[in-house]
């Protein structure tokens, strides 16, 4: 017995530091861009010879990136809330309905999330380039809606097979109209799941550069796509600037939606 106890707890560090190694691995990277963003160097020189923060100020005192800023934050809001709302309703119809092919219409719902984004891409470009909406932001917002969706579906859906039915039908038997109380009882509920399907659509609309590069134009560019083509041209600190302002937005959306849940009453 004491022999597998030893054992155990070998097992137990090996996967630990496992654990670990796999986490360095993928957290170094990110680490050395953020690095990078203070060194003094023109060029992406580590470790760096000197600290500065003159790429930060030349990222916001250059009109190109804040241009790409504020298209890129103004896009993935209208998603978050378009794909919020879609996927409210679509997860109300699939947790709750009772219809043939109902499988077959989630696994429909899910196809963005497992298709390869570049399939999506061109698919959409030649799509809407009939609808003239390429380079246009509700071309834009509808492009990325579409990918968004699956992960506010999945959020909401959990959120409502967490959720108790039989609290929503006692409101209705008080009195309250079905609409009513699932406004007043079954979203206030499920507040935590709409909260994440808000989050996780703005930061799948944010982070996205495949389908946004097929649907940019010279005068509308998200960010990720004004990176990709700044990268073509100079490997400036700029972009680990730019890298890791992404990285602390996506970080402290994330211990938000982590600080919501933790204290979601029980």
């Amino acid at each position: 017995m004491l022999l597998d106890f030893n054992r155990l707890g070998g097992l137990r560090v090996a996967l630990s530091a496992i654990a670990f190694l796999v986490g360095a691995f993928l957290l170094l990277p990110i680490v050395v861009i953020v690095l990078l963003s203070f060194g003094s160097s023109r060029y992406l020189q580590f470790p760096p010879p000197a600290w500065t923060l003159r790429w930060y100020e030349e990222l916001f005192d250059n009109p190109d990136w804040l241009a790409s800023f504020a298209t890129s934050f103004e896009i993935a809001v209208v998603v978050a809330v378009a794909a919020t709302l879609l996927g409210l309703m679509a997860s109300f119809g699939l947790a709750r309905g009772r219809f043939p092919g109902k499988e077959a219409l989630r696994a429909l719902f899910l196809t963005p999330m497992v298709m390869p984004v570049v399939v999506l891409a061109v698919a959409l470009y030649a799509f809407f380039l009939r609808l003239q909406l390429n380079g246009t932001f509700v071309g834009f917002v509808i492009a990325h809606t579409i990918i968004a969706l699956p992960f506010a579906i999945i959020s909401i859906s959990n959120a409502l097979e967490g959720f108790d039915k039989s609290i929503e039908d006692a409101a209705v038997l008080c009195g309250a109209s079905p609409l009513e109380a699932k406004l007043r009882v079954t979203l206030p509920a499920i507040r935590s799941g709409l909260f994440g399907a808000a989050i996780f659509s703005f930061l799948a609309s944010w982070d996205e550069v495949v389908v946004a590069i097929f649907m940019a134009s010279p005068d509308l560019q998200t960010l990720p796509v004004r990176i990709f083509s700044t990268l073509q041209q100079d490997l400036s600190p700029v972009i680990a600037a730019v890298s890791s302002i992404l990285v602390a937005l996506t970080v402290l959306l994330m211990a938000v939606a982590a600080i919501f849940r933790r204290g979601k009453p029980a």
